[in-house]
C-alpha cells in the first residue's frame, strides 16, 4: 500500500508538535476539502490559499476525517478535541517534507518532465512505451504543482521500479523545493515557450529555474534545436543526450519526416545505426513531443525494433472530460480515450458532482497496465464504485469480466468487448442518468458515446470548466476576508448552460447564485443545486413555486412587496427572505432612495418578511469617466441600508459590486459581490489586466461544402455580395437561428479555419452562412472557430457593434453545449 504510515510517526517525521487522540493509519493525503475518499485513513492539510483549509476542518470532521495537519495558530475547536492534529510552523512546507521523506524510501530510477508545454502528453507517452516492461508510478493527470507533487509522490510504493513525475513552475524560487521531492535520476526539458512568462524577470530566467530540477540528474533528455544556446551553460558537465534535425552530432538525428495518410513517419540516426518509427499524429508538438519520448526510451536501453513497434501505438492523451447532454435525458461524461486507477478517480469524482439525475452508471473497459494483479486492481476499483454510490456498473472486456465476483453492487453487468455491448445497449434502457463512460482506447468507446448522445448538428459551444474555475477563484483571491460571493446565472448562465455551470459553482462553494425568473431556480433546485438562489424577477403568478422550492425573491417596488407580504400572510409562524433593490441611479429597477422612510414603515408592518440582503445596481462601473457619478450611488446606497437596518433592528447582507467594481472599487465590497460576466472570462473594466481571466466558451461548427465561384457571381439572398475574383467559398454549419448575428453578413464578421481568418461574404442565413476561402487550404468537414481563445468573442462583439452579452446569450438552445474539464 503506498504511503501507509501512523499519524505518530508522521508527527515525528515533520519534527512537529501533535495533539493525537488515536493513532490511526494514513494511507491518503488530502488537500481538498472536496475530495475525499477514504475519511478515516486521510490526513488533511489545512493549506493557505484563496480560502484557508483550516477553515474547513469542522465540515471534514463531520464527514469522517479524523487527522488534520495545522498551523501553530490555530485555535482547535472544543467540539474537535477527540481528533488528531499535527501542529507546524507552515503547512505546505510539511506536507512537502513528508513527500520527500516518503521519495527517499525507494530507490527506483525517476524521470522528471518540466518545460512550458507538453508535460503531461511526454509522461503519458512514456507511461505506454515503458510500462509493458517496468512497474511505472506516474502523476495523476497534471499535478505538477507545489501541491500537485507531494500528491504525486505519495503513490510511490515497493513494487515501482520507475517514476515519472511532471514539475511546473510560475514563480521563481519554485523549482529547489520540487527537485528536493522527485530527486530525479533522468530529465526531460520538454518545449520551452512563453508560458508564465509573467513571473519571471526573463525568458532566461524562467529557463535557468527550470533547468534546477536537473541539477543532480544523471542523464538530461532534450531538443537541442528547440532550446535556446544558453542552455549550455547552465548544464554544469551533466550527461545529455540530444535530439536534432540539423547536427548530425545529436545522440538521435533526425534526417527524415514525412506524413502519410495522417501519419509520420520519421527516420533517424542512433548510435551510427539507421532507425525508422511511425506515429499516428501529424502536428508538429505531437511530433516534438514524440521524439523526446523515442530518445528516452532509447536511452534508457529499450530494444529500437520493439520500441519502434509501440510507437505506432500511441494514443491521444485526452486530458479533459466532456460532459454533455444526452438521449431520454441523460448527461453524458465522456472520459472514453484512457483508463487507469487514478484517472478513474478523477472521473468518479467529477461524476459525484453531477446532481442533474439520481441515478449513476459507470461503463468501464478493462484497465491496462495497472502494476497490479488483476484481482487486487479489480477489488480496488470496486472499492472505489462503492465509495463514490454508483448505482450501475457495465464493464467491458475480458479481464473486468472475469472479477466480476469483486464488485459488490447490486445492478451490475459485463460483456467480452465493445461490440457486444452495442448490440444489447437498447435492452439496457438509459433514461434519467449520468453516465460516465472510462475506457482504454482499444475499446472505442466513442461508438458508444455516439449513440447515447444527443442527436445535434455539428455547431457546438464547448465550455471550459478549468476556466470557468479559474476565473471564480481569481475574483475570490482579491475580496477581503469575509466577503460573500454571488454568482449569476441567469439567461442560462449567459448562454453558457444551466445545471452544468450552477454545479461547479456549488462544488467550489459560492454562497449565492441568482437567476431571473423562477422557473431558472425551479429547473436548478431539481437537478441538485441547493445553494441559496435570488430571483431577480419574481413574477405574482410563480409566488407558489417560489416557496416551494426555497427560492428568495428580488423585491423592487411596493405593488410587489404588498403582494408578496400578502401571499406569505401576516401570521406566517417562518419568516419568508427577501432582498430588496435600491434604485441609486440605474433607473432601472428599484425602491427610489427618497422612498426608503416608507418602505422601512412597510417592512416593520410585515415581520413574516425577513430582509436577507439590500443591494444596489451600479450604472457604469467598469468606465473611469463615470467614477464620481458611481462613487454617488455608493454613498446614496450605503445611507439607505442605515436607515434601513436602524429601522429593522437587525443586520443584513449589503451588496452593490458588480464584476468591474469587485477589482476597481475594493472599498465597494461590503458582505457581498455579484459576480457575472466575468465569471466566463470578460470584464469590462479599464484596469483590469486581461491576461487574469480566460474565455470560457468556444462556439464551433464545421465546413458541410465548398463550391467555385468566378469574379462577379453574387453569393446569398438577395444578391447583396459578390466576389472580387475568382476563388472558394465555404458553407458552414451555423446561421441566426444559431445566434451569429445576420449583422455579420457581408464581410463584416471572420471565422478562424486552420489558423487563418476567413471573412463572411453574403448575408447570413437561418441554419448557415457563406465564407470567402480563396486564399485557404481547406477541405469539406474541417473545424472552424467562431470565436475562441484566439478569436476573442470581444472582436466579434466589437464587429457586430454590440457587446459580449449579447453574443453568448443569443446562442442557441440547439447549439449542442460540450462541457470540459482537465
Amino acid at each position: 500500500m503506498p504511503g501507509q504510515y501512523s499519524i505518530q510517526k508522521i508527527s515525528e517525521i515533520l519534527g512537529a508538535k501533535n495533539s493525537i487522540s488515536q493513532d490511526v493509519e494514513i494511507e491518503h493525503l488530502l488537500t481538498d476539502s472536496r475530495r475525499i475518499n477514504n475519511p478515516a485513513s486521510s490526513l488533511f492539510f489545512a493549506l493557505d490559499g484563496k480560502r484557508d483549509g483550516h477553515s474547513f476542518i469542522p465540515e471534514l470532521y463531520a464527514a469522517g476525517v479524523f487527522s488534520f495537519v495545522v498551523k501553530e495558530n490555530y485555535q482547535i475547536p472544543q467540539e474537535l478535541s477527540n481528533a488528531n492534529f499535527i501542529v507546524v510552523k507552515e503547512v505546505l512546507p510539511a506536507l512537502q517534507q513528508l513527500a520527500a521523506f516518503h521519495r527517499n524510501q525507494f530507490d527506483l530510477e525517476v524521470i522528471a518532465i518540466t518545460g512550458s508545454n507538453g508535460k503531461t502528453v511526454v509522461k503519458e507517452w512514456l507511461y505506454q512505451l515503458l510500462s509493458p516492461d517496468k512497474n511505472v508510478v506516474r502523476s495523476p493527470k497534471s499535478y505538477n504543482s507545489q501541491t500537485g507533487v507531494p500528491l504525486s509522490l505519495w503513490q510511490i510504493d515497493a513494487q515501482n521500479e520507475l517514476g515519472i513525475f511532471e514539475a511546473g513552475i510560475s514563480l521563481s524560487g519554485e523549482m529547489d523545493r520540487l527537485e528536493v521531492m522527485i530527486k530525479p535520476t533522468i530529465g526531460i526539458l520538454t518545449h520551452f515557450a512563453a508560458a508564465h512568462d509573467e513571473g519571471f524577470a526573463s525568458r532566461n530566467e524562467k529557463l535557468k529555474e527550470k533547468l534546477k530540477l536537473f541539477k543532480n540528474v544523471q542523464l538530461l533528455v532534450y531538443n537541442q534545436d528547440q532550446v535556446p544556446e544558453e542552455i549550455t551553460q547552465e548544464l554544469n558537465g551533466l550527461k545529455t543526450f540530444t535530439i536534432s534535425k540539423k547536427s548530425k552530432q545529436a545522440d538521435l538525428f533526425v534526417s527524415k519526416q514525412e506524413t502519410l495518410s495522417g501519419k509520420t513517419k520519421i527516420n533517424a540516426v542512433f548510435t551510427g545505426i539507421k532507425l525508422v518509427c511511425s506515429i499516428p499524429f501529424t502536428d508538429e508538438a505531437s511530433i516534438e513531443n514524440a521524439l523526446l519520448c523515442w530518445a528516452t526510451a532509447l536511452a534508457l536501453g529499450t530494444n529500437p525494433e520493439v520500441l519502434s513497434r509501440r510507437m505506432e501505438t500511441l494514443n491521444a492523451v485526452s486530458m479533459r472530460l466532456e460532459l454533455k447532454n444526452g438521449a431520454h435525458n441523460c448527461s453524458v461524461i465522456d472520459d472514453s480515450y484512457n483508463s487507469d486507477i487514478n484517472s478513474l478517480e478523477i472521473a468518479l469524482n467529477f461524476l459525484e458532482r453531477q446532481k442533474q439525475h439520481p441515478k449513476k452508471t459507470l461503463i468501464l473497459s478493462d484497465i491496462y497496465q495497472s502494476g497490479l494483479k488483476s484481482d487486487e486492481l479489480y477489488k480496488q476499483v470496486s472499492t472505489l464504485i462503492q465509495q463514490k454510490k454508483i448505482d450501475r456498473l457495465i464493464g467491458v472486456g475480458k479481464e473486468i469480466s472475469e472479477n466480476q465476483q469483486a464488485f459488490q453492487i447490486e445492478e451490475k453487468y459485463f460483456f467480452q468487448n465493445t461490440e457486444s455491448l452495442l448490440k444489447e445497449l437498447p435492452s439496457l434502457q438509459f433514461c434519467d442518468e449520468t453516465i460516465l463512460l472510462k475506457g482504454s482506447r482499444s475499446f472505442e468507446f466513442e461508438r458508444i458515446s455516439r449513440i447515447l448522445s444527443q442527436k445535434t448538428h455539428e455547431t457546438v459551444l464547448e465550455i471550459n470548466l478549468n476556466a470557468l474555475q479559474n476565473n471564480l477563484n481569481h475574483y475570490k483571491s482579491i475580496l477581503k476576508p469575509g466577503v460573500k460571493l454571488m454568482a449569476m446565472v441567469k439567461a442560462f448562465s449567459y448562454g453558457s448552460g444551466s445545471f452544468e455551470i450552477a454545479g461547479i459553482l456549488q462544488f467550489n462553494k459560492v454562497d449565492y447564485l441568482a437567476v431571473a425568473y423562477v422557473d431558472e431556480g425551479v429547473a436548478l433546485r431539481n437537478a441538485g443545486i441547493t445553494l441559496p438562489i435570488m430571483v431577480l424577477n419574481p413574477e405574482v403568478t410563480a409566488f407558489e413555486e417560489l416557496v416551494q422550492y426555497q427560492l428568495e425573491p428580488e423585491i423592487y417596488s411596493f405593488n410587489l412587496l404588498e403582494r408578496y407580504a400578502s401571499f406569505i400572510g401576516p401570521k406566517s409562524v417562518v419568516s419568508s427572505p427577501v432582498h430588496l433593490k435600491i434604485d441609486t441611479g440605474m433607473h432601472r429597477l428599484g425602491f427610489e432612495t427618497y422612498e426608503a422612510e416608507q418602505l422601512c414603515q412597510v417592512l416593520q408592518d410585515n415581520p413574516q418578511l425577513q430582509v436577507k440582503s439590500v443591494f444596489s445596481h451600479l450604472a457604469a462601473s467598469g468606465s473611469a469617466k463615470h467614477d464620481v457619478f458611481t462613487k454617488q450611488q455608493f454613498a446614496a446606497f450605503q445611507q439607505v441600508c442605515r436607515q434601513i437596518e436602524t429601522a429593522l433592528g437587525y443586520p443584513f447582507i449589503k451588496h452593490i459590486a458588480n464584476t468591474s467594481a469587485i477589482s476597481r472599487f475594493p472599498e465597494m465590497q461590503l458582505d457581498m459581490v455579484r459576480l457575472g460576466i466575468g465569471l466566463y472570462g470578460i470584464d469590462a473594466s479599464d484596469d483590469l489586466q486581461s491576461n487574469l481571466l480566460q474565455p470560457v466558451a468556444a462556439l464551433k461548427t464545421s465546413i458541410s461544402q465548398l463550391k467555385k465561384v468566378k469574379a462577379g457571381e453574387t453569393v446569398g439572398y438577395s444578391r447583396n455580395d459578390a466576389m472580387e475574383k475568382d476563388g472558394q467559398i465555404a458553407t458552414v454549419r451555423i446561421g441566426y437561428a444559431d445566434g451569429y448575428l445576420r449583422v455579420f453578413g457581408n464581410g463584416n464578421g471572420k471565422m478562424l479555419i486552420n489558423g487563418k481568418l476567413a471573412p463572411t461574404i453574403g448575408h447570413v442565413s437561418m441554419d448557415m452562412c457563406m465564407l470567402d476561402v480563396s486564399e485557404i487550404e481547406v477541405e469539406e468537414d474541417d473545424e472552424v472557430v467562431v470565436f475562441n481563445e484566439e478569436l476573442r468573442i470581444e472582436t466579434l462583439a466589437e464587429q457586430a457593434g454590440t457587446i459580449p452579452y449579447e453574443i453568448l446569450t443569443n446562442i442557441s438552445q440547439r447549439v449542442k453545449r460540450i462541457y470540459f474539464y482537465e
